[in-house]
């Protein structure tokens, strides 16, 4: 059939369509709807259909038409190879440019056929194919489910393969990566880590070359390519990305820049701090004065932009900021390294100094914060950082900490009550999308640098005032409620694990220097349930032996102070407490060989080895409170005889060389025997029956000698 060629005036165009539309629904062959799709797709390539025409010609043909000629190997006589294809291409391009369709069945279905295309040879006449398979992978990335069926459909290794052929659209290969990247950056790194690595790889060659303003844009773009997973370290190829990374960055930081160009770079910098620490910069003298220019530029420019704030330059300067603060509380882990240090002593005094006037700058910075500014992402960020530097410098900015601990408490319970409960954050990164709305949990970085205030009168009395105890109890019933709802199976110590720990060591200074506000507060007998109900669970699971020894040290300090509450007066929760206490205490030693004698020695069970620097004061401490806690309790000593631990403490010090056991060991078995002995008959006869006088003399114990003695 003969159909008019496309006329110039819009109006008539528009009318030539809909004839056009009419051909289609109605064509006796496809012949006739061939013809008349080549004048539809004439007119969606020069961009002349608005959304209602765009729709009409999806109903007049939908999927079918589009995929008939995707896969039909057979052109009209005198056409190109690949006309049909091309033709159903346009198509839906055409139709990608409405949302809904765009993440329909029949495109995402087609991605894998997307994917070929952009591998397949280019030559000039189907550059037009691959400008409209850009389109439909740019609309499919807009939509909800398209990411995920990108990666899962390979799109990523094609993208990256595109870029590195570098052919026709090859800079939107690179764009849609970057757009993948942001939305599922982990799930691509796991499906595709060698081809990504080997664009990184490319990128970095070029940075490392490139000597004009290329290389300042070359750190944002390469900002998108640094993953948060492991690939970058444990892989040559990685290695070598981060080695011209670290030239390249040497090179830009080491010269006279503009403004423009620092931020660049510095954000590239904590990009990498973020995914692999300090591992990057090499050790020697170059590596050192790098890594210390770095935290300088950073406590420079923190200082400038909030030493004296003005509202829109800090606005402005908030990305960059943060990003030096990255760099920052790397400079304090750096600083405090003993162990294989890249910094020497001289380089880490300097910083100190300069990091504790960047601090004084985040502190002045956060007093001047307004109400309505709360939910601002960068004043979570300063918190954060601050937070660092509480945990590990405790006598500089005192007087300043302390005159903010208000603000601090205040913002933490702020949006603790705001957050979600129970929701564990390394879980909840794993399916955040970038700008999702997660609970930010300022009180999780908080809580080591209340921990040694609270050791400090002056600090502790302002946490007090401020209700900071409360919140912390509140707190750690959230967080014991996120740790049993995680896995049992052994896995790296979780950031809940780590809170909980340390709540506990803020609790024990409460309990050591405040017993009245324990005796007082109500909150206090809660958290007294909580650890009653807690330590029976966690003890039998060895891989929380840390948290358990917290957690049994903890209890039987508080015991002692709220010994007359109703929760203490030989409960079942509290029975089994304590029982779980005494095997977590009595399980600590046994017997072994001495390599420098015949004999045998005391030693540090096999079970508490790997974890014994972490609780060996706490174990000493629990040993101490359990020996307070046995006179207030008179079913305590019942408690000991089921577990037979004096059987068993009989029999260690009985086989063991006198020498081997150290006098604070002594010490702290003496104080528990003496007590279960004063205290209960029973318990004093079985010490006999095991020859107990004659072992407490052999080691010195001159009171459970006394006590043994007495009628």
């Amino acid at each position: 059939p003969r159909f008019p060629a496309m006329a110039s005036d819009s109006g008539d165009r528009h009318a030539t369509l809909k004839r056009c539309l009419g051909v289609l629904r109605d064509a006796r062959n496809d012949s006739e709807q061939f013809a008349a799709l080549l004048l539809v797709t004439k007119a969606v390539r020069a961009g002349e259909v608005d959304a209602k025409t765009r729709r009409q010609i999806f109903d007049a043909i939908g999927f079918t038409f589009p995929t008939r000629l995707l896969i039909s190997r057979q052109p009209p006589a005198d056409c190109p190879p690949h006309t049909f294809r091309a033709l159903g291409l346009t198509l839906l391009a055409c139709f990608c440019t409405d949302p809904e369709l765009a993440g329909h069945s029949q495109i995402l279905n087609k991605i894998p056929t997307f994917n070929d295309i952009l591998l397949s040879p280019c030559d000039p006449d189907s550059t037009s194919m691959v400008d409209d398979v850009y389109q439909c992978l740019s609309a499919v990335l807009a939509t909800a489910r398209g990411p995920r069926e990108l990666v899962t459909k390979g799109t990523v290794s094609a993208l990256c393969q595109a870029y590195l052929n570098g052919g026709h659209g090859s800079d939107r290969a690179l764009t849609l990566l970057v757009g993948l990247l942001a939305i599922a950056e982990a799930k691509c790194w796991q499906r595709d880590a060698p081809q990504l690595l080997a664009v990184l790889s490319k990128l970095s060659g070029d940075f490392l070359k490139a000597e004009d303003m290329t290389k300042f844009e070359l750190c944002e773009l390469l900002l998108h390519f640094i993953p948060l997973s492991p690939p970058l370290t444990e892989n040559s190829q990685g290695s070598k990305c981060l080695c011209r990374l670290y030239k390249g960055l040497a090179d830009i930081l080491g010269s006279k820049l503009s403004q423009s160009q620092r931020d660049p770079a510095l954000k590239l910098a904590a990009g990498l701090v973020q995914a692999c620490g300090a591992e990057w910069i090499p050790a020697g003298s170059a590596g050192s004065k790098f890594l210390a220019l770095l935290v300088n530029l950073a406590c420079v420019e923190v200082r400038l932009t909030l030493e004296e704030p003005d509202p829109v330059e800090v606005e402005g300067k908030k990305e960059v900021v943060t990003a030096c603060y990255v760099l920052m509380e790397m400079g304090i882990q750096e600083c405090l390294r003993e162990e294989n240090p890249l910094l020497e002593n001289v380089q880490k005094m300097q910083l100190m100094r300069i990091m504790e006037e960047a601090f004084g700058a985040v502190i002045f910075y956060l007093r001047q914060v307004k109400q309505e500014e709360l939910q601002d992402p960068f004043i979570f960020a300063s918190v954060r950082v601050l937070g660092a530097w509480m945990a590990e410098e405790t006598s500089s900015l005192k007087q300043e900490i302390c005159e903010l601990l208000p603000f601090l408490v205040d913002y933490a319970r702020r949006l603790f009550k705001e957050g979600s409960p129970a929701v564990s954050l390394p879980q909840a990164e794993l399916v955040s999308t970038e700008g999702s709305a997660l609970p930010r949990d300022a009180l999780r970085f908080l809580l080591p640098g209340f921990c040694h205030l609270t050791a400090e009168d002056r600090p502790r009395d302002i946490l007090i005032s401020e209700g900071a105890p409360a919140l912390l109890c509140e707190y750690f019933l959230q967080q014991w409620e996120v740790l049993t709802s995680e896995s049992s199976a052994p896995a790296p110590l979780t950031s809940t694990e780590m809170s909980l720990q340390t709540m506990c060591g803020v609790f024990l200074n409460l309990v050591v220097t405040a017993p009245d506000l324990v005796r007082r507060d109500k909150t206090f007998s809660s958290l007294m349930d909580v650890l009653l109900k807690s330590l029976p669970l966690l003890l039998p699971q060895k891989h929380h032996l840390v948290l358990a020894a917290n957690v049994a040290t903890l209890g039987l300090m508080m015991a002692r102070v709220l010994a007359g509450s109703a929760a203490l007066q030989g409960t079942q929760p509290a029975k089994e407490f304590f029982g779980a206490a005494i095997r977590f205490l009595s399980q600590a030693h046994t017997a072994q060989a001495d390599p420098s004698s015949d004999g045998l020695a005391v030693a540090v069970s096999r079970a508490y080895v790997s974890a014994w620097d972490d609780i060996r004061e706490l174990w000493f401490l629990g040993m101490q409170a359990l020996a307070g806690c046995i006179p207030l309790f008179p079913w305590l000593p019942d408690a000991a005889l089921r577990a037979h631990w004096l059987e068993g403490l009989s029999q260690l010090l009985s086989r063991v060389a006198p020498g081997s056991v150290d006098f604070e060991l002594v010490t702290a078995f003496q104080a528990v025997l003496v007590e279960l002995a004063r205290a209960s008959e029973q318990c004093r006869g079985v010490i006999l029956s095991h020859r107990g006088t004659e072992w407490a003399n052999l080691y010195g114990m001159a009171a459970l000698e006394q006590c043994l003695a007495e009628q």
